[in-house]
């Protein structure tokens, strides 16, 4: 029970369905249920949410679902109210909300670049900074905020998502030495190619997927469960020393 009596806020957490593809916001949220935490599911997707949250109480866990637009900040202002209302406090922030879209350069719209920097680098410092006063009080809270393999290196057709998830890459370190004197611990997750209901389709096709896995050294796609995992490990007190850091979990993707 790594999180016992922990409470946690996961963004983009609606596709966590047993027995469906998860995504890596979904599977954290099995996960720490599964550790002990009181999980607070949030999402745009209010169907799935609830499907969610319901399925984790039905499990004997303690779940609520909360809608949220990461980059609404009155969104943002209900979701910690309500969280801290029904649990009493929060330990535990997952800033995972993610959008993709393949940007060239020349191609891209500036609605694009608007929309996925609002949903990631906004959305992960909105939820960072109405988090703060009540991980303050905890005086061990924990933000894991999940970037990219292509928040440090480039990309071919990622334009503008390298752009928002290397904000976030950096947006993490700025967090982390304004806050360890707080006891607030932020650190960032660095997936690289995983099998989640955003990506299910593309990897239908041989042709989109098979060159990309040839550049993995482990040669496969990460399960969001494996993503979760390095999620788990920093919100967890066994990184209570842990701050600041980038965790890639990649398959040996950018190693080369």
């Amino acid at each position: 029970m790594r999180l016992d009596g922990k409470v946690a806020i996961i963004t983009g957490s609606a596709s966590g369905i047993s027995g469906e593809v998860m995504g890596f916001g979904g599977a954290t949220a099995n996960l720490f249920a599964n550790e002990g935490a009181k999980v607070v599911v949030t999402d745009v997707n209010e169907i799935m949410g609830e499907k969610t949250a319901r399925q984790l109480n039905d499990k004997g866990h303690d779940s609520i679902f909360v809608k949220l637009d990461v980059s609404d900040e009155s969104d943002w202002v209900n979701v910690i109210d309500v969280t801290v209302k029904e649990f009493g406090k929060l330990d535990i922030l997952v800033n995972n909300a993610g959008i993709g879209g393949p940007s060239v350069i020349e191609d891209t719209d500036v609605r694009l670049w608007d929309r996925q920097f609002d949903v990631m680098a906004k959305g992960t410092f909105l939820g960072t900074k109405h988090s703060i006063p009540e991980l303050r009080r905890t005086k061990k809270g924990s933000i894991v905020n999940v970037s990219s393999v292509f928040g440090m290196v480039g990309s071919l057709g990622d334009s503008v998502y390298s752009a928002a998830k290397g904000a976030i890459r950096t947006f993490t370190k700025a967090a982390a030495v304004q806050y360890a004197k707080d006891g607030i611990r932020v650190n960032s997750v660095h997936p690289g190619w995983g099998l989640t209901p955003m990506t299910a389709d593309s990897y239908k096709d041989k042709t989109v997927w098979g060159p990309k896995l040839a550049t993995v050294p482990m040669g496969r796609l990460a399960r969001p469960e494996e993503i979760g995992y390095g999620i788990l490990f920093l919100a967890s007190d066994e990184a209570s020393f842990i701050t600041g850091a980038e965790l890639v979990i990649d398959g040996g993707r950018i190693a080369w």
